[in-house]
């Protein structure tokens, strides 16, 4: 006479689904956290101070944000960039020394994006710029921040409301997929 597991499993499998389905909802709740919530910000490679480099000494954001004029993408300074300052600049500081490191070993520094929008959004920067759309418009005072953090959520409802109290129509990239 055979034992047989099978009644068993029909009892936990209820159970089991309960625990998975809460699983992948705190799993989703956490990517949707880290993406939409305002307020939170990634671990930098180098502490970068927008606060000092935009605030204090007044860099416009588009001298290392220069991409953002020509291109869909803001883009990150280049090595190049920092160190065209930072050799003469307090080249002794810890984290100027990080920068040097990069520059050194001819490195990208690994910046990670604070405002990541989802891959099927399309924002052009450079029509923006174009515009005269001030950067703190979506990405809120960075010039006060010493570390860049998301300010609104990263939602249409941001892109909608800034077009109607612009006046502005949505080009055709948008009105091809919403009609």
């Amino acid at each position: 006479m055979g034992v047989s597991l099978v009644p068993t499993l029909k009892l936990l499998r209820p159970t089991a689904m309960i625990v998975g389905a809460a699983f992948v909802g705190l799993l989703f709740g956490y990517w949707l956290n880290r993406t939409f919530v305002p307020g939170t910000e990634p671990v930098q490679p180098i502490n970068f101070s927008h606060q000092i480099h935009a605030g204090l000494y007044q860099i416009d954001c588009l001298y290392c944000h220069s991409n953002a004029r020509k291109s869909a993408s803001a883009g990150v300074p280049s090595v190049n960039k920092c160190v065209g300052c930072h050799e003469l600049v307090v080249p002794d500081r810890p984290q100027i020394r990080l920068v040097m490191e990069y520059w050194e070993n001819q490195e990208p520094i690994p910046w990670v994006k604070v405002h990541d929008l989802p891959d099927f959004v399309h924002f052009p920067h450079n029509r923006h710029v174009a515009a005269g759309l001030e950067c703190q418009e979506c990405h809120g005072p960075v010039e006060t921040m010493d570390v860049v953090s998301r300010q609104a959520p990263v939602e249409m409802g941001l892109c909608l409301t800034c077009h109607r109290d612009h006046q502005v129509e949505f080009g055709l990239d948008c009105l091809t997929c919403h009609k």
